[in-house]
């Protein structure tokens, strides 16, 4: 066993909150200030259990599709973004809609439309049935094929293996949508890369910051939910990175004392949709076990922020004004 002299957790930073995650929790919460409860959300906001469940108790109502929402209601759609016919859907019901999706994944969505605009076969690498994959795949359906991971490329077909480009889901692993792309240029030789990385800034840095750590790591708990993308990744890329076993834990709790097992050194991360105060509940538990010494490792900073919808942006200043002349 280890002494507790030489137990410690490394705390990698960044962690949690991402801009785009932030500004779609904040959107749910005015909206539910500006208009009252009940509002409506379109699948989870974000993939965090602890996030939903709190703007539950504050009046949001989580569906799973558009005509669950009674005609004439306000709905949000999450960050993960809708796809052109779900607008359509939530215009004939005559729906008040909040666009929370993150500026990111509709840098993605504007790519994949001006790509097929121009008659490009879009390769879309990206995990099947992932809500972002869905919203990005409607832009274009007659266009758009789903990569879903090097051993998807060689039953490929395209019009024209000259006119194809890559785009990609934005929470996938960086080294993992890499491989996938050099499978589809070893396919397809003219393949067109995007302006820009698709990968979101947050995705990527988190995964750095776990790299850095994990290879000192006898443990790492990554803080997050089963159904969040970037937090299973951030699992995966602890265990590739060295780390002598990694685990996902929503709350605390969850922790299995067995894991401490002859652990010397616990690394902690959080999922890029996590409230810090999840990461500060695993903090506790391991203080209470021996693990008080936390040490921050920072690979970067973040500064990163994005204004609210402009729907919401739009009636908040129009209250706001109302307040002035009254």
């Amino acid at each position: 066993m280890t002494t507790e002299a030489s137990r410690r957790v490394l705390l990698a930073a960044p962690r949690g909150y991402c801009a785009g995650v932030d500004r779609a929790v904040i959107t749910v919460e005015k909206a539910l200030e500006q208009y009252g409860a009940p509002v409506y959300v379109r699948k989870q906001i974000v993939h965090n259990k602890y996030v939903v469940q709190t703007l539950e108790k504050k009046g949001a109502i989580f569906v799973d599709e558009t005509e669950e929402v009674p005609e004439g209601s306000i709905v949000i759609f999450s960050a993960h973004g809708v796809a052109p016919v779900v607008h359509e859907e939530a215009g004939a019901r005559r729906l008040a809609t909040i666009d929370a999706t993150c500026p990111l994944v509709t840098k993605v969505h504007r790519e994949a439309v001006r790509y097929a605009d121009s008659d490009y076969d879009i390769l879309l690498i990206g995990h099947e049935g992932h809500e972002e994959v869905i919203g990005t795949m409607g832009e274009a359906p007659e266009r758009t094929h789903l990569v879903d991971g090097p051993a998807d490329v060689a039953g490929l077909t395209v019009r024209d293996e000259n006119k194809v480009v890559w785009l990609s889901q934005t929470t996938l692993s960086v080294d993992e949508t890499m491989e996938t792309v050099d499978a589809l240029k070893d396919r397809f030789p003219n393949l067109l890369s995007p302006p820009s990385d698709d990968i979101c800034y947050a995705t990527q840095n988190r995964q750095v910051a776990i790299k850095q750590i994990a290879a000192d790591a006898d443990l790492v708990i990554v803080v997050g939910s089963r159904n969040s993308s970037n937090s299973i990744r951030l699992v995966e890329v602890a265990l590739q990175a060295g780390a002598g076993a990694a685990y996902l834990v929503d709350f605390a709790d969850e922790i299995d004392e067995a894991w401490l097992e002859g652990v010397r050194t616990i690394g902690v991360t959080s999922g890029a949709s996590v409230p810090e105060i999840l990461v500060d509940g695993v903090l506790e538990w391991l203080a209470a076990r021996g693990y008080g010494d936390v040490q921050v490792v920072t690979s970067t900073e973040e500064h990163i922020q994005f204004s609210l919808p402009k729907e919401l942006r739009r009636d908040l200043r129009a209250e706001a004004t109302a307040g002035e002349t009254s």
